[in-house]
């Protein structure tokens, strides 16, 4: 029965072989966690090609090695005044990348995480000097061209979001970020932000739709300048970032979603941290992701999108919800129905459109 159900499972998700658009984030803050090997089995079952971690552990880089994961590995926070040095980002890049690149198909470095809202400001000053010198370290031993590099971002870098249109950064940041665009642009790298529509609808949700915030259907909004429409807070932030970096000169670069989820649970204060909730949501970007959409802004570029996250991590510190954003508990059990018998292939027998809700269904074999 066990056998059953994890083929029904995976021939459920049979369609994301043709999603490109779509990796997921790889957290390991837990003590009960899968081993990488179980891991890789998982995400070679969902067919997901691409995944993000926030460290460069070797464990993990050594078990995808001749896997077909694209993976974004990342320089934690506290590394980055070091890195700031050519000589220390190179022994960073001979350490932590050389020996696994090509055979572990590294394609992204994330020099720390939402820096410019960081509490420690002194980091933002060791920002732009850390990404140039790990790209230089690239370049050096010629990884440059497979490997890109930038910085995932809060919204909370927004001085204004909506409508979308009004788009604009902090004027705090504003020196540094204009130095980080100039990078990305000279490199052809994406802007990354991480993207939680929760957030906003939790702080407001007397004034949020959910259904708008969910990307349930609804009558959504009209940005009253440039005319588009938005049937979803995701897009709808997506896009302010664009309008932000336009504002600043540099149009043409790429926002792609390094983060977002909505988590299944939360504290009494929480609002819309439920199950069904975060099943809608994620459930809906994952439909989206099927046709490759891109936003009002730029219909014809799909938008790529990691979710967060693959398991439910015990140990993350915060309020209930910081710890319930998985698609999976750490045993392998769904963490709730997320409706992927949707994203069964045309040519997938009927017998995929079974919904899966059971909490016990296993999808990681012992």
């Amino acid at each position: 029965m066990m056998i059953h159900v994890f083929l029904l499972f995976s021939l459920c998700l049979s369609g994301l072989h043709r999603v490109s658009s779509l990796g997921i984030n790889y957290g390991q803050v837990g003590d009960n966690l899968p081993p990488p090997d179980k891991v890789l089995d998982l995400l070679s079952s969902l067919q997901l090609t691409k995944a993000r971690i926030y460290d460069t552990n070797p464990h993990i880089l050594t078990t995808f090695v001749n896997s077909n994961i694209e993976l974004i590995v990342t320089v934690e926070n506290q590394i980055l005044p070091v890195v700031v040095d050519p000589q220390q980002a190179l022994q960073w890049v001979t350490t932590h990348i050389k020996p696994y690149f090509p055979a572990t198909k590294i394609t992204g470095i994330a020099v720390g995480n939402e820096i410019f809202t960081d509490d420690d400001t002194s980091l933002l000053g060791y920002l732009v000097p850390a990404i140039v010198s790990i790209h230089g370290a690239l370049a050096e031993i010629g990884l440059d061209k497979y490997i890109q590099v930038s910085t995932p971002n809060s919204l909370a870098i927004l001085e204004e979001s909506y409508p979308p249109s009004a788009g604009s950064f902090k004027g705090e940041v504003s020196s540094v970020m204009s130095q980080f665009l100039q990078f990305l642009s000279s490199t052809g790298s994406p802007f990354w932000i991480n993207a939680y529509p929760y957030f906003a609808y939790k702080d407001s949700p007397n004034k949020i739709s959910l259904d708008y915030a969910l990307c349930n259907k609804n009558p959504g909004m009209v940005d009253p300048y440039t005319k588009l429409h938005y049937d979803n807070m995701l897009y709808a932030q997506v896009d302010a970032v664009a309008y932000a970096m336009s504002r600043l000169g540099y149009g043409g670069i790429e926002v792609r979603v390094s983060e977002t989820g909505w988590p299944s649970k939360g504290d009494a204060d929480e609002v819309g941290a439920t199950v069904q909730n975060a099943a809608a949501y994620n459930r809906n970007l994952l439909r989206r992701q099927m046709s490759n959409e891109g936003t009002p802004l730029r219909p014809n570029m799909r938008l790529e999108v990691y979710l967060f996250a693959l398991f439910n991590e015990d140990l993350k510190p915060g309020p209930t919800s910081e710890r319930n954003y998985g698609l999976f508990q750490p045993d392998g059990t769904i963490a709730y129905n997320v409706g992927l018998s949707a994203l069964a292939t045309p040519s997938s027998t009927s017998s995929a459109s079974i919904s899966l809700t059971s909490s016990a269904t296993k999808v990681i074999k012992p």
